[in-house]
Order: C-alpha cells, then sequence, then structure tokens
C-alpha cells in the first residue's frame, strides 16, 4: 500500500515528523480547517504553505494523504457504528465500553473523534482541491477524483450516522437531510465521460445510498439502476498499509486469539471478515457495491407490494452473493471468550433469532481446534437461501427477510446502525461554543430500540447445543416500519 510511504518519501525533505501529516503539520498555516477540530499549538517549523505549495509534485503526497485520512475514517466508523448496532459486542476493555448499551452522550470523546475525523476529511480534500491542484500543473482527473470523493463520503458519512453537523468550519449546525444533500450535490459533480465504469458505478450507487435514506424512493431506485446498468458485480474498497501504519481499526477489534469484538451469535459465519493472513496484512474496507443497488430496487419493490417482482431481484441478489470470494482464516486458536462478560459458542450449535423463530444450522462455525480453517465472505455473505424467500409469504415477511440481507451483506462494514435508526448528537466541543448545536446534543435512539446491552443479548443451551438470540432486530424494524426513524421507503 502506497499511502505512509510514497508520502514520506516526497516530504522527507519538507517534514521532520511525517506521521503529522493531515493531522497537524501539513495542515499548514493557511488551511483555515476548524479550530474545535485542529489543535493551533502544533507548528511544523520546516514547512509552511508557500513552501509546501511550491514544491515538486505537490499534489502526489497530498492526494496519498487525503486516501489515508479516507481509509482511517472509514475504519473509525466501522468500528464504532458496528458496536452501537446488534451485529458485535465488546466482549473485553478495547474501544468504547458503552455504545453497546447503547449510551451514546454528546460529551463521550468517542462521539467527538468521529466529529473530527469527518472535519478533518473534508477540509484536508477541500485544501487539496483549492490551493494543491491549482498549484501543481500535473494534477489530473484522477487526483481530483479522489479528492472530490473523499469530501463527498465526509458528508455522506454526517447525513447517515450524525442528528447535524456543521458543513464548514466554524458553520451553522445543519440537519442530517442537508448533509444527504450535500453529498449528493457534491457526488454528482463529478460524473465525467472519462470515468473508469467503477468510479461511475460507485457514484451512482453512493447517490442512490443517500437517496433512500432520505426516503426518496424514485431517485434511489433510478441512480440503483445507473449503478447496475453500468456493471453488475462492481466493488470499491478503501485500503489499509500494515507496513506503515495505516491500520483498519476494525481488524484490530475482530481478529486475534481473544478477539475484543464477537458477533451476534446468528452472525457468527461473517467473522472475522477482517483477518491477518499473511504478515503486515491489513484487509481493505468497502464502501460501495453492486449489492446495495439491489438491495434498494428490491425494497422499493416490497414497499409498492409486489411480492413476485421482488422474490425475483432478491434472487438475483442471492446468485450475486454467492458468486463473492471467500478466505480461509485459521481459526485454530479462536477462543471465543471475552475477559468482559460471556462467552460465545464456537462449534456446531443452531441458533434461532429470537424465542419464537426457528433454530437454523450453520450459522456457527467450528473454532478453537487444531486445523480449524473458517471460510469467511470478504466483500459480501448470506445465510438466506432461495426457498426462504419463495416461502416469504407476506410483504413484512419479505421485508424481514430484506432486512435480514442488508444486515448480512452489509456487515461489519457500518451501517447496521443507521438502519437501526439510531444517529450520534453533535458533540460537547462544537456544541459549547456554536449555538446552533442547541437542538442537536441528544442522540436520536427509537424507543423500541432495546437498551442494557439486550440487542446483543442471547441464551446458550449447552445440553441442546442451541442459542436462542433475545431479540431479532429486523422483526423489530418491520413492526416498526411505519416510524419515522427506519424503513425509509414506507
Amino acid at each position: 500500500m502506497k499511502y505512509l510511504y510514497k508520502y514520506t518519501i516526497c516530504l522527507k525533505k519538507y517534514i521532520r515528523r511525517p506521521a503529522l501529516f493531515c493531522l497537524s503539520g501539513i495542515l499548514l498555516a493557511g488551511l483555515n480547517s476548524c479550530e474545535l477540530i485542529q489543535p493551533k499549538d502544533i507548528v511544523n517549523p520546516n514547512v509552511d504553505a508557500g513552501s509546501f505549495l511550491d514544491s515538486y509534485d505537490a499534489m502526489a503526497p497530498w492526494r496519498n494523504g487525503v486516501e489515508r485520512e479516507f481509509a482511517l475514517t472509514v475504519g473509525s466508523f466501522v468500528e464504532l457504528t458496528e458496536l452501537v448496532s446488534d451485529n458485535y459486542f465488546n466482549n473485553y476493555s478495547q474501544s468504547s465500553k458503552v455504545f453497546d448499551i447503547p449510551q451514546i452522550e454528546y460529551h463521550d470523546t468517542d462521539v467527538a473523534g468521529l466529529q473530527r475525523r469527518l472535519a478533518r476529511l473534508r477540509e484536508v480534500a477541500v485544501y487539496g482541491i483549492e490551493k494543491v491542484a491549482p498549484a501543481d500543473p500535473k494534477t489530473n482527473a484522477d487526483d481530483l477524483f479522489s479528492l472530490q470523493l473523499a469530501k463527498a463520503y465526509s458528508y455522506l458519512l454526517a447525513g447517515e450516522y450524525f442528528t447535524g453537523l456543521p458543513m464548514t468550519p466554524k458553520g451553522e449546525v445543519k440537519d442530517w437531510k442537508a448533509q444527504l444533500n450535500q453529498a449528493i450535490t457534491e457526488l454528482k459533480s463529478l460524473f465525467s465521460n472519462q470515468l473508469p465504469v467503477e468510479d461511475a458505478s460507485t457514484l451512482n450507487v453512493l447517490i442512490a445510498r443517500a437517496y433512500y435514506r432520505l426516503g426518496d424512493k424514485t431517485n434511489a431506485v433510478d441512480y440503483a439502476g445507473k449503478a447496475l446498468n453500468l456493471s453488475r458485480d462492481f466493488v470499491k474498497t478503501v485500503k489499509f498499509d500494515g507496513l506503515n501504519g495505516t491500520s483498519n481499526a476494525m481488524q484490530a477489534g475482530v481478529y486475534g486469539i481473544t478477539p475484543a469484538f464477537q458477533p451476534l451469535p446468528r452472525l457468527d459465519f461473517l467473522d472475522p471478515k477482517y483477518a491477518l493472513t499473511r504478515p503486515n496484512e491489513q484487509r481493505p474496507i468497502v464502501i460501495a457495491k453492486a449489492e446495495e443497488a439491489y438491495l434498494i430496487q428490491a425494497e422499493a419493490l416490497i414497499a409498492e407490494e409486489k411480492p413476485e417482482d421482488s422474490r425475483a431481484l432478491l434472487k438475483t441478489l442471492l446468485a450475486l452473493v454467492t458468486s463473492r470470494p471467500e478466505y480461509t482464516v485459521d481459526e485454530s486458536n479462536e477462543t471465543r471468550t471475552g475477559s468482559y462478560k460471556k462467552t460465545y459458542p464456537k462449534s456446531d450449535y443452531t441458533v434461532a433469532a429470537s424465542a419464537s423463530d426457528l433454530q437454523r444450522s450453520g450459522l456457527v462455525r467450528t473454532r478453537g481446534i487444531s486445523g480449524a480453517l473458517v471460510a469467511v465472505p470478504c466483500i459480501s455473505g448470506t445465510s438466506v437461501e432461495a426457498a426462504m424467500i419463495d416461502n416469504a409469504s407476506t410483504i413484512d415477511d419479505l421485508l424481514e427477510l430484506c432486512y435480514l440481507m442488508r444486515q448480512e451483506i452489509f456487515f461489519s462494514e457500518g451501517r447496521r446502525m443507521s438502519d437501526l435508526g439510531i444517529r450520534f448528537p453533535v458533540a460537547f466541543s462544537e456544541a459549547s461554543v456554536n449555538p446552533s448545536a442547541s437542538g442537536f446534543t441528544s442522540a436520536q435512539i427509537p424507543s423500541f430500540i432495546p437498551l442494557s446491552q439486550d440487542m446483543d443479548a442471547f441464551e446458550v443451551d449447552v445440553a441442546t447445543k442451541t442459542v436462542v438470540i433475545k431479540h431479532n432486530m429486523n422483526h423489530v424494524i418491520v413492526t416498526n416500519k411505519t416510524s419515522e426513524y427506519v424503513v425509509p421507503f414506507m
């Protein structure tokens, strides 16, 4: 992976401490980042705005730094939002100990950290577009696309995960709908005739994703269709660099002899999505893929009460998911235990999504024995089978199946928290000096979300080798489908 290596070499003669890139020294005196987010007291004496912008090939290291910041931002959001959801429980001491409740306060340092991540990503992208690009004649269309995509994605994440945020340094706090609309505007501005198919497909599905969350079914379906017309199996990822300290935070949480984060037992077959299979490996995280376009179209058909059409589309989606690659993880030493609370099943247990659901086999893999090699989907996976789609007899049954597929397909990609209708508040550091933040200081946690860590709760019967999850959250979502917080098309 090129990020830190390349920018370190390119800026070696300018920066004595390259690890401060995009965090302090290279934000430069001329980069007016938000003072609430970026401290003023770190000054690099070896570089200023003029000397950097006048340097040879300034865009190359700046782009590498922005892409590094993009990857770290995505990794941070995946790590923390997966804990908020029912996907993972923090069974150790790493990371947040309250998001699992879920307890989300505006003075929580993790909330502030995520807000800083978004502001920093946006501002380093903006500086690259507005300052570095005009100063470097070698800047090309691909450079600008990379920076503009990072900027647009910062608004998309803000709209999906926060009740509201400032959209500019020292700016007024705007609600999540304004953030998503800004993301749509930014993404639409990136289309050109020269775009590679993967990039054009990515833009279309990200626009569809924003429209989906806004509840705009017509535009969401339209852009999902445009994405699939270009490619029916595209994938876009952010990449990490294990050699140079650009690490996937989620990989650190889910892989090891005693992983900090344990998956809900019915999602065990999807874990660990990120693992070390060779020295210094840091696996990428998907930010866009064709599966999302199919899911949007299928949910729209369900909302329009077209069960046969939705079944056909879900089967097409199923064929794509089952064609996706897997990779093999050696889980010989995985104990599925944690020092914090509870032991998870690690053999051929059957699992029920709730006390009223049937027991299902094949969801828990065998681990913790010599030679335990587990095949894990590395792009998308699902436990749904064609017969389950055929047997979904009502609209609500189909909708619940659609949300189960959403949960499994986006597993460990940080998407579940939004489907549950949960949002972060504005951070205390912002609210304490920004009067416009006063209406955004409480997290959005719908009343139907179980508290006290109940989303992660389950009972294990060792004698019968069965597991019963306390709450089937896909059923909870469907039961509350007319709520303003979930199921946007309803």
